[in-house]
């Protein structure tokens, strides 16, 4: 078969490729096969592959629904009408093209806002990981400022060590407290689980029989904790206790820990 013989075949290919070859065209060309062309199965290997290749690399972003609609009227309205000397595969083509052109167009603004959004998911959680960053950096500040003030107390010889023990429900739990009358001191907790929700732990200084607030404080996953005191005098004895949420002006909670008299 001359070159110029086959020129009609390669025109038919591609439509075969996409299913719209019909009628005698259809017959021809599937009889042209039958006997074996090289040149007309390597086409439409190509079309295959680059089928398949587009059904991968479309946008997952779905169109809404009334901009499908649109695209399918303005098409229908627009789609050339097939004339007596025309083949009739030909608009029909014609309306392919023009609807993988516009659908690429379409699926280049989905792609593109889908990609904003991710985008702006990214921006939202390095905004939330900056700030549990700086949440975290505030509070090893603040631990490494009391343990300075610790260690500044532990300076002067009339700052005493007190030891608390664990009692009730957690006897395994620990306390120091680093006091010093004038100066105040810092309370380091240790093994003492965190309160329930709607509950905090509360420190009290005691002198004789009389308790006053310390502040409330909670504990870490670690079950440790530090906790400023302010300078108060002589006391007797420190103590912590189970209260609600906000503390309470005088214990009504169970005690947690305490020191010797």
């Amino acid at each position: 078969m001359s070159r110029h013989e086959h020129d009609e075949f390669d025109e038919l290919v591609a439509v075969y490729a996409v299913g719209a070859l019909d009628g005698d065209d259809l017959v021809r060309f599937e009889a042209h096969l039958a006997v074996g062309c090289p040149a007309c199965e390597a086409a439409l290997r190509e079309a295959d592959e680059a089928l398949a290749r587009l059904a991968v690399d479309r946008p997952r972003a779905i169109p809404p629904a009334h901009v499908k609609e649109a695209l399918v009227a303005r098409l229908a309205a627009t789609a050339p009408h097939p004339r007596p000397a025309t083949r009739r595969w030909l608009p029909w083509a014609a309306g392919v093209a023009a609807a993988m052109l516009v659908a690429a167009l379409l699926g280049a603004g989905f792609t593109a806002t889908y990609y904003e959004q991710r985008l702006g998911i990214a921006a939202r959680e390095t905004a939330a990981l900056r700030n549990r960053m700086a949440a975290q950096d505030k509070a090893l500040r603040e631990e490494l400022r009391l343990y300075a003030g610790a260690v500044e107390l532990l300076r002067d010889p009339r700052t005493q060590v007190v030891a608390l023990h664990g009692t009730g429900p957690n006897p395994e739990a620990i306390g120091r407290v680093v006091w010093n009358e004038a100066a105040g001191g810092q309370l380091f907790v240790a093994n003492l689980p965190a309160p329930p929700a709607g509950k905090t732990y509360e420190l009290w200084k005691i002198t004789g029989a009389t308790p006053v607030a310390a502040g409330v404080f909670t504990t870490d996953s670690a079950g440790k904790a530090i906790h400023e005191v302010g300078p108060a005098g002589k006391v007797d004895v420190f103590a912590v206790t189970l209260e609600p949420a906000g503390g309470v002006p005088a214990p009504t909670g169970p005690i947690v820990l305490a020191s010797a008299k």
